[in-house]
Formats: C-alpha cells, sequence, structure tokens
C-alpha cells in the first residue's frame, strides 16, 4: 500500500479555495476544441464499439454485452467454454457463433406509444407499465379469438398517458414511475431498503384508477421528508450496460472523472475500461467532494486500480513543475515524454541535501527539454544514483551533512573517490541502493564508474549554467571530479563453434518454442531472425507486421535502428528466414481475429507489431517485452547446459564472420547499424593492421597502364572463376614495394636491376593500393600548386597534361575505395612506413583457381540451394 498512499500524499486534501481553482483548471480543459464531445455528458452513453470503453461481445453482431473482464457474454462466454477455449480455434468459433439479440432494453426510455410521457419498462417492447398491461390484455384476446394480433393498428388506437415528472432520486435521469417521483428500478430499491421516510401514496391502494380519473386526488405523505430527500441524494445510479453516470456527483468529482476519462484516450496503452467497471468507481466517490480524499485501502481491488491511473492523470494537471521541484520528484508528463519502463512520477526524495536534489531535478529538467533527450532510462537512473550515493556519503563524511554547500572542499570529493574505488575493489555493499529483494547492491568496477562519471558530468553542468553559482557550491568542489574515461569495458565473444551449432540445432529450436513458448507467441522466430540478421533483439523484437517483402524479386527485411536514428532500414535476409516471418504474420492476423471477431483493417496492420503482447494490448500494437524474451532465453540455455550465453553474442559472431569473409568496416557498421567504425570493431574484434591489411589489397592500374585507375584486384568482393583467369597474370605474381605503389615486373621483384631505370610512375607493371592514396593525393596537390604558380597559361595546360595520367588513376583508386566502403580509412592512414615494406602482405599470393573455387562458394550468400547451411553461416 506505500505506493498508493504515496499517491495521496502527492495530492493532498484542498480547501475551498483550491478546489474551485481546480474546477476552473478543469472546466477550462473539458470545454477545449481537442476534448472530447461524448465525455462531456453527465450520463456518458459509450458507443458499443468504443476502443477503449467498449462492451459489446466480440462475436459479430451479437448485441449482448461483454460479462466481466471477459470479451463475451455469458450465453457465448459458456459455449466457448464448453469448446475448450483453444485460442487457435477462436477465430472459427466467432465465425460459427450465433448472434444473440438483446432481453432487456440497454437504456430505457419513454414509452413506445406515441406522445405518451411515462417511462417505458426496461423489456425490449418498450411499454410503460400501463400501456403494458392494456398490450397484454389485448393480446390474449386476440389469441382467445383465433386472430392474429395487429400491433401498429393497436399502436394507433392507443391514448398517451402524461408522465409523472424526472426521477427525484440525484443520479438518476429516468422517469418517474408514479406520483411518488422514482423510476422503477429506484422505486425498487427503495423498497427493499425499507423504505426510509416512510414516504407513500395516499390512497395506498388503487391509485392509478384514482390518479387517471382525478391526479389532484393522489398525494404523497411522509413520516420523515428529510430522511426521503437524503436517500434521494446519497442512492447509487443503476448500473447500466454501456452508461457511466455522473449524476449528483459534487461538480469538481464530475470533472475530475470526465477529464481522467479523456486522459485515458490520450494514453499510449489503452487497456478496456469497461463502463460498468468505471461506474463502480464512481459510485464508490459519490459521497466525495474530489478523488483526492479517496481512501484507496477501501476499495476492490479493480476499482483500487483504476482510481490509480486516474489520480496519476489529475496529479499532472493539478501539480506544477515547480511544486514537484519543491517536493522532491519529477512528473515526466510535464515535458511530454514518455521513456520506456517508466511511469510519470520521478522520485529523487532520497537525496537528502536540499540543493544537491535540485540540482538534479534542474538537470534531468534539462535533459528532458533536450530535443536529443535519452530515450531509455538507464541514463535517468545513471545520474540519480551518482547523487544518491554522494549524498549518503556527505551525509556521514561532510560537515552538516552536506547540507551546506559553501563549507564542501575538494577534499571531500577526494574521499569519496577513494571510497567508491575501496568499495569496487572489496566488492563491499552500496550505500543507499537496494535490491528487489532488500539486500544493498554490490558496487563494481562498472557501476563505480558510472556513479563517479555522473557526478562529474551534472557538476560540470552546474558550473557551466552557472547552477553552481547560484547554490553557492564551491568551485574547489566542483572541478574535483576527475574525467573518468571509457571506463572498464569487458567486450562479449562471439559463440563458439559448439555453442552456435548447439542453439541452431533443430531439436533444441524445437525445444525453446515447445517448453518456453506455450501460447506461440515467436520465440523461436525472434532468436532466429537474431541470428541470421544480426539484428539487435529489440529491434527483432520490435518489428511490425508489414516488415518483410520482396524488392526486384529479393527478400527484404524493414526494421528501425533507433539506438542510432536509423529508421526504416532494409536488409536482405534469406528466403527461409521471409517464410517464417511470413508464416508468424498469418499467425498475428489470426489472433487478431479470434481477438476482435473480425479481420483486422489496413489503418490497423500497419500499427500491429509482429510479436504483439497478450494482454492489455487492444490494438496488438504494442509488442512483447525484452524482459520476458530474455527470461525464456535464459532458461533455455541454462538447460542446454552451454554455460553463460546472451542473445546479443549472435550480433558479435555475426560480425566476425563478415569480416572473416572479406567484408570492410564499413560493410559491418552499415550492416548491423553501428555508430561509428570503432563500434564496428568493438563487435567484429578486428585490429587496425588488419584494416591495413584490406586497404592494400585494392590495387588499381598505374599511370602508365593503357587505362589508369582500372581496378586490377581486391579480396573486398567475390570473383568468378572467368575474371579470376583474366586476371591470373596479376594475382599469382609476387610484388616489391615502389614508391607510391607496388611494382609487379618479376625480374625486378626477384632482386634483378630496373630495365627502365627505376621510372615506376610511367611503368605498366606499376600498380597502386589502396594503402598509397594520402600519398597520392598528396602529390596531386604538389603539381596543381606548381601549375598555378606557372608564369603562363601555356605552361599550366602543359603540367596539367602531363599530370593528366596520373590524376585518372587517382580519381580511379578513390572511386574504387569508395565503392569498397574503404575510403575513409584509405585517408585515415599516414604515409606507408619504411618497416611496412617488410610486412607479410608483399609476399603473400595465391593461385587463381584458388581463388575462383572461394568466389564460387560464396556466390549465393543469401540463401540460395547451394548455399552452406544458413544457421552454419549464422553461428
Amino acid at each position: 500500500m506505500t505506493g498508493e498512499r504515496e499517491v495521496l500524499r502527492l495530492l493532498p486534501t484542498t480547501d475551498q479555495r483550491e478546489s474551485r481553482d481546480r474546477l476552473e483548471i478543469l472546466t477550462a480543459l473539458i470545454n477545449g476544441p481537442g476534448f472530447d464531445p461524448l465525455l462531456r455528458a453527465d450520463v456518458i452513453e459509450v458507443p458499443s464499439e468504443h476502443p477503449v470503453f467498449g462492451w459489446c461481445c466480440r462475436v459479430p453482431h451479437c448485441e449482448r454485452a461483454a460479462h466481466g473482464t471477459s470479451d463475451l457474454c455469458d450465453t457465448h462466454r459458456a459455449e466457448w467454454s464448453a469448446r475448450g477455449g483453444d485460442e487457435a480455434d477462436r477465430a472459427e468459433f466467432f465465425r460459427t457463433a450465433v448472434p444473440l439479440e438483446l432481453t432487456r432494453a440497454v437504456r430505457p426510455g419513454a414509452c413506445r406509444v406515441t406522445g405518451c410521457e411515462r417511462m417505458a419498462l426496461g423489456h425490449k417492447h418498450r411499454f410503460c407499465p400501463r400501456h403494458d398491461n392494456r398490450w397484454r390484455r389485448a393480446t390474449a384476446r386476440a389469441q382467445a379469438q383465433g386472430a392474429e394480433f395487429d400491433l401498429d393498428a393497436w399502436l394507433i388506437e392507443e391514448k398517451p398517458y402524461p408522465g409523472f415528472g424526472v426521477c427525484l432520486a440525484a443520479c438518476c435521469h429516468d422517469g418517474a414511475l408514479s406520483p411518488l417521483g422514482l423510476c422503477p428500478n429506484h422505486d425498487q430499491r427503495y423498497t427493499r431498503e425499507g423504505r426510509p421516510g416512510g414516504a407513500e401514496l395516499d390512497p395506498p391502494r388503487y391509485w392509478a384508477n384514482a390518479y387517471e380519473r382525478d391526479p389532484s386526488s393522489v398525494t404523497v405523505r411522509y413520516d420523515d421528508r428529510q430522511a426521503f430527500r437524503s436517500w434521494c441524494a446519497h442512492v447509487e445510479p443503476v448500473l447500466r450496460i454501456g452508461e457511466i453516470n455522473l449524476l449528483g456527483l459534487h461538480p469538481l468529482l464530475r470533472a475530475e472523472f470526465q477529464w481522467a476519462l479523456f486522459a485515458r484516450l490520450q494514453h499510449s496503452v489503452r487497456s478496456r475500461w469497461t463502463p460498468i467497471a468505471v461506474q463502480s468507481l464512481v459510485n464508490s466517490c459519490r459521497t466525495l467532494d474530489t478523488l483526492t480524499d479517496i481512501n484507496l485501502d477501501g476499495l476492490p481491488r479493480r476499482s483500487r486500480g483504476l482510481a490509480q491511473v486516474i489520480l496519476q492523470s489529475l496529479r499532472v494537471v493539478y501539480v506544477t513543475p515547480a511544486e514537484t521541484r519543491e517536493d522532491g520528484y519529477l512528473e515526466l508528463d510535464h515535458f511530454g515524454s514518455s521513456i520506456r519502463g517508466f511511469s510519470s512520477h520521478y522520485d529523487l526524495t532520497g537525496v537528502t541535501q536540499r540543493w544537491l536534489r535540485d540540482l538534479l531535478w534542474d538537470y534531468l529538467a534539462h535533459q528532458l527539454r533536450t530535443p536529443g533527450s535519452p530515450r531509455t532510462r538507464s541514463s535517468y537512473d545513471d545520474t540519480r544514483r551518482a547523487c544518491l550515493e554522494l549524498s549518503a556519503f556527505l551525509e556521514a563524511d561532510a560537515e552538516d551533512g552536506g547540507h551546506d554547500p559553501a563549507l564542501l572542499q575538494a577534499d571531500h570529493v577526494h574521499r569519496f573517490l577513494g571510497d567508491q574505488r575501496h568499495r569496487a575493489r572489496n566488492q563491499l555493499p552500496s550505500l543507499v541502493v537496494r535490491l528487489k529483494s532488500g539486500e544493498p547492491s554490490t558496487v563494481t568496477a562498472t557501476t563505480s564508474h558510472f556513479i563517479l562519471s555522473h557526478a562529474r558530468k551534472i557538476m560540470r553542468w552546474a558550473l557551466e549554467s552557472g547552477e553552481a553559482d547560484r547554490t553557492s557550491l564551491n568551485r574547489e568542489f566542483v572541478i574535483a571530479f576527475p574525467p573518468m574515461g571509457i571506463g572498464p569495458r569487458r567486450t562479449r565473444s562471439p559463440f563458439t563453434d559448439e555453442v552456435a551449432r548447439a542453439l541452431a540445432a533443430e531439436e533444441n529450436l524445437q525445444r525453446f518454442a515447445d517448453v518456453h513458448d506455450a501460447g506461440d507467441r515467436g520465440l523461436r522466430d525472434i532468436w532466429e531472425t537474431i541470428i541470421v540478421t544480426g539484428r539487435r533483439a529489440s529491434e527483432v523484437i520490435n518489428l511490425k507486421l508489414d516488415c518483410v517483402g520482396r524488392y526486384n524479386k529479393l527478400p527484404m527485411l524493414w526494421h528501425d535502428q533507433t539506438k542510432v536514428g536509423n529508421y526504416d532500414q532494409a536488409i536482405r535476409i534469406p528466403e527461409y528466414t521471409y517464410q517464417r516471418i511470413r508464416d508468424r504474420r498469418r499467425k498475428t492476423l489470426v489472433r487478431f481475429e479470434g481477438r476482435f471477431g473480425r479481420p483486422a483493417t489496413a489503418a490497423e496492420r500497419a500499427r500491429m507489431a509482429l510479436f504483439p503482447a497478450p494482454k492489455h494490448n487492444p490494438g496488438f500494437e504494442r509488442p512483447v517485452s525484452y524482459g520476458w524474451y530474455r527470461a525464456a532465453f535464459h532458461d533455455w540455455v541454462s538447460k542446454l547446459d552451454l554455460g553463460s550465453c546472451v542473445t546479443h553474442q549472435a550480433r558479435h559472431t555475426l560480425a566476425t564472420k563478415l569480416l572473416a569473409n572479406g567484408a570492410g568496416l564499413h560493410h559491418i557498421k552499415r550492416f548491423l547499424g553501428q555508430v561509428s567504425n570503432r563500434m564496428a570493431e568493438h563487435y567484429a574484434k578486428v585490429a587496425v593492421s588488419e584494416i591495413e591489411d584490406v586497404l592494400q589489397h585494392v590495387w588499381v592500374a598505374g599511370p602508365g597502364a593503357a587505362r589508369p585507375g582500372e581496378v586490377l584486384s581486391t579480396s573486398t568482393t567475390p570473383l568468378d572463376r572467368h575474371r579470376a583467369e583474366a586476371l591470373a597474370l596479376d594475382l599469382t605474381r609476387r610484388s616489391t614495394p615502389a614508391e607510391g605503389g607496388l611494382c609487379t615486373f618479376q625480374p625486378v621483384v626477384n632482386g634483378g636491376a630496373c630495365p627502365w631505370n627505376l621510372n615506376c610512375h610511367s611503368c605498366d607493371k606499376f600498380v597502386m593500393s589502396g594503402a598509397d592514396l594520402l600519398y597520392w593525393r598528396r602529390k596531386r596537390e604538389q603539381w596543381m600548386s606548381i601549375a598555378e604558380r606557372a608564369p603562363d597559361d601555356a605552361t599550366a595546360d602543359y603540367l596539367h597534361q602531363i599530370f593528366e595520367p596520373t590524376a585518372r588513376a587517382i580519381d580511379g583508386l578513390e572511386k574504387a575505395l569508395a565503392g569498397f566502403g574503404l575510403l575513409e580509412d584509405a585517408l585515415a592512414l599516414d604515409l606507408r612506413r619504411p618497416q611496412d615494406y617488410f610486412h607479410r602482405m608483399w609476399s603473400t599470393v595465391f593461385r587463381a583457381t584458388d581463388l575462383a573455387d572461394a568466389a564460387a562458394s560464396d556466390q549465393n550468400a543469401y540463401g540460395n540451394e547451394d548455399t552452406v547451411d544458413d544457421e552454419e553461416v549464422c553461428a
């Protein structure tokens, strides 16, 4: 109950003036143009198919209301239970179930007879008690005479009767049944509750006949008129299908319910709120002036949950950001932010020093107002934990508990750093952070680094924004936090061959689906898509329904790389994965039809998730949670006895395989959706020397060749057999370094003298590699500088003409490197070092036939029939 009482603490009981202010605010919001007109009424009549407050049975064309938390009426629910309740057969049940009509009117209105002002009874014929009695007698006479009863003719002949006004119950808008002034339902309830006040008609018997003859002859007699009026003021309304009755509530309470219902419509996760459930809560609050006075402990469980959500929506309206800062918490809804894993309320009261808590509030508010604010809660939690740890340390170590910022010195920071490092080194518990079990969290090198880094970050922000001066925070204290660097990072290793084969074995995959995914929510499909595509787990879990398609006859997967801000990215996938996703799409659509009794519309399909969550997901827009997937994966791997394995290692494995098969870092970065080449190195486990090797294998013809700049050979693209044989002259020969490139003339390579007197740049045996790009760019700048300083245009044109073959060779080298995604890496290299001349690359050669065989085996790398098994490649 602690969280429930916290809600009430944040919404204290108000005085009369503040109640008027709140009513004015809510009234202005309710009368605004964006407010749903349906919710402005005192008696809200909800359409049966309303997306949030709908109440009808899911069987198509069934007019009866769903029962309780079920989405079927009583009759269809019993039929569905008799069939076993298998979710796979639900769509078929909806197609074959017989729709039912209402046996009683949803909302009784005026009598069916034209002009009659009296209230109709609840049955489907809609007659008032007097006309109902006359209709029954007329029907009986017709049956006794053997004639067919003509209802239309009977309705024309019937005369209307005057009404008795509106029911005296404050919560009721039905017509009165008799001169007593109560509708049929409240008249019965008045009798059941012992007739408080003793109100009765005089004469008590045969009043109907007496009233029809002389209305003034019938009067109402009371034993205690005030008791009767009190009962009318506090009696609850009739629970009615599809109706939310707010009559008789205090104006502020009524406005609060209207605003809360509208706020629910705007909520991203709009679980179903039936009118009956809302009405039950309304009836429980009928004696209150405002919802802030409610006692949550006295409510039923269902009503308590609704009340907590309603109080949250009101708190955003009633409490200003300045007031939340004063009380030590944040309301994310004030900033229009929606962060995964966060409710709107974010508590900061654990920071005991007021200056530090206000500084933390200002820093987090600044982040939330920034367009590029963090999208996940980890950054906010790390900042809060840093302040919590610092607050606890200052409370125990500093003078006056650290509450006076002017007294803090650099020495306090040094002791705090030492304390954190001591706890991390000796695995000691945290000062303030507790696990869910209540035990103290252990400080590790990683958590200590995050704490100190975020503490420095918030202090630097205070210094730059001027908050440090406004709070009189000692400058020495602020600048004493040292830079922490990137911190200890242990990169995950790729799967070993044994683990990869086990995680891709058909028997284990089938066990994963059967044991850990009894509801067939797509666990196996998620995992197989991850290992084949190398996507992040969240990127696969959040896939939309229409995420695959064929483009130029190639199967493609569309997804969002939200971590790096790339949206609607497409990658090619194997045919096997394409078909599995198509099958999952069909299952999801069948499940939608089974849930709602109808096929999904085009607009609904565009918003649906491929792997929808089973509960609180009315539009199938919310996917299954990563926590559910991670827990199932952990249990599966534990039973396979494979040691410590996590899903993200599949991403490392694919990156390493891509590198081993000739892909450059640029390709890996783009395919995996990485932020930078450094991150690609983090996943692919490569060193700078390996990058140089890739660059040095890109060869183009030198300026002395017939076609300068023509690509001669590369290991970054597969070669077919005919092309490899055509390049055999270059690929099978060794080379030796030359100025700005490589010499492939074999007598010189073998140690002989050059017959052209080392005129390499005019020789057709001279080739340029990717490692020489920076050299030739500087050479081009040198020639352009000389041409610009020429004494006349003719001399400049002559110099440009002499350098023109070299310029074409440089342009060809740049285009080749750009095509392979290696241009940035080539420009990052310095001039070749002398020791590089003895690198293994210069003496390593391959036979053309071997290269052709290797290229042929990799020709169909995307799942064609002659390709290696997908599971083995991705492992």
